[in-house]
């Protein structure tokens, strides 16, 4: 792995090459539209659970419109007639709203814009009426299916105090989605890994050390260029950027609407299940985060990890525990789902951009290097342990895979 703002002119040009192609050949459809809407939306969301539920909600009920209509692949909620005469654009579209405006109903005009741009490209007539029917006939399913998935449910989590036990310093962010309802698989612990490794182990020592080194805001080791990456990433960028990278490759390949809305709802189910997944596996285990386990060095029983009592972690300390991380199984999940339809992630390169500041790039020779380096960033701030990320690979791997294989398949 290797990316971005240091590297030369003979390493950037492919990107650079592949974004101008992409902007001469580029063409939105119904779902990059929507895609783009329901990205802004979720984009002012506490916490990042919400926004893949959201995501899932809006691009399912719009894959199971289109495919109501043009039946190129299974549905994955909505059983109602095939209606091959209504217009697919009008039932996607119309679907999208119906979502949006029960989640976002303080924003609804701006949803309601984004609605009639949609509408004013469809010609008037009975298909769009049809189509228009349709659309919110299969949102009111998507949310029938979601409405008791347990993301609401009450938080029992009680903190526990002891070595090795994460200690929350604010109430833990959405413990309810450890028992949450996946998208398509059977139940949150499906794919559980392991335990972390025992705080008498030489793994543990080494994962200790190397983050104590690597992740403090005090660091010396710590280079420029992974300061730079840690500081690009943080939390916001890491979920936009997979949006973008989707919706780039899909628009450079001009994919029909059925192909373009199987894409995304494949893989924002698929990053959906990877919060439900990691959340029980954080709260199975309540590993400590670097930040208070090097504060309490002493206390673990290993002689190889000293104590730094005033230890602080380059990034913020998100606000539940830290075995596994979720940025490595989202970063496994999204290039699989995207290898899967596109082919070998190593081969696309990608350039990401600050949702925050659109001058701010971070270009990458390919999408492999991008998910390389949001493994890495989660070591170099200071939040986890290599452990946790080579757990995490594993787990993003099994995910993606059983997603790819039992869901939006081609219809016989």
């Amino acid at each position: 792995m290797k990316s971005v703002s240091g590297l030369s002119a003979a390493t950037l040009l492919p990107g650079i090459i592949a974004a101008a192609l992409l902007g001469a050949s580029a063409r939105a459809d119904v779902v990059t539209d929507w895609n783009v809407t329901t990205s802004t939306l979720v984009s002012s969301d506490i916490g990042n659970n919400p926004r893949l539920r959201t995501l899932a909600m809006v691009h399912v009920a719009m894959s199971d419109a289109i495919n109501t209509v043009h039946n190129r692949y299974t549905r994955v909620v909505v059983t109602v007639p095939a209606a091959p005469s209504a217009s697919a654009e009008a039932a996607a579209a119309t679907a999208a709203r119906q979502i949006l405006v029960q989640i976002y109903p303080t924003k609804k005009d701006q949803i309601e814009e984004a609605y009639a741009a949609s509408l004013k490209a469809i010609p008037d007539g009975p298909a769009k009426t049809e189509g228009i029917k349709l659309g919110m006939a299969v949102a009111d399913a998507v949310q029938a299916d979601r409405a008791n998935d347990g993301t609401n449910a009450a938080d029992t989590y009680r903190p526990h105090t002891a070595p090795g036990v994460w200690v929350p310093t604010t109430p833990p962010m959405r413990e309810q989605y450890a028992r949450a309802k996946p998208w398509v698989f059977g139940s949150a612990d499906q794919f559980r890994p392991g335990p972390p490794p025992a705080l008498s182990s030489d793994e543990w020592a080494r994962d200790y050390n190397e983050v104590k080194s690597l992740g403090g805001t005090k660091s010396t080791t710590r280079t420029a260029e992974q300061t730079e990456a840690v500081r690009f990433w943080e939390n916001i960028n890491f979920g936009p950027a997979w949006q973008a990278a989707a919706r780039e490759l899909a628009m450079k390949h001009e994919m029909p609407l059925a192909e373009c809305a199987r894409l995304f709802a494949l893989l924002n189910m698929s990053l959906a299940n990877a919060y439900i997944v990691n959340w029980d596996a954080k709260y199975t285990y309540n590993v400590w985060r670097p930040v208070t386990a090097i504060r309490n060095g002493d206390q673990d029983g290993n002689e190889a990890t000293e104590r730094d009592a005033g230890w602080t972690s380059f990034n913020p300390t998100p606000m539940h525990p830290e075995y596994p991380s979720q940025a490595t199984i989202n970063a496994m999940i999204a290039s699989a789902v995207l290898e899967s339809v596109f082919g070998p992630v190593k081969a696309i390169p990608f350039t990401a951009t600050d949702v925050r500041d659109a001058k701010r790039t971070r270009r990458f020779a390919s999408l492999a290097d991008m998910a390389e380096e949001q493994k890495n960033v989660r070591v170099w701030g200071g939040v986890h342990y290599r452990f946790a990320i080579r757990a995490s690979e594993d787990v993003g791997r099994k995910v993606a895979a059983y997603m790819i294989e039992n869901t939006l398949k081609p219809t016989p």
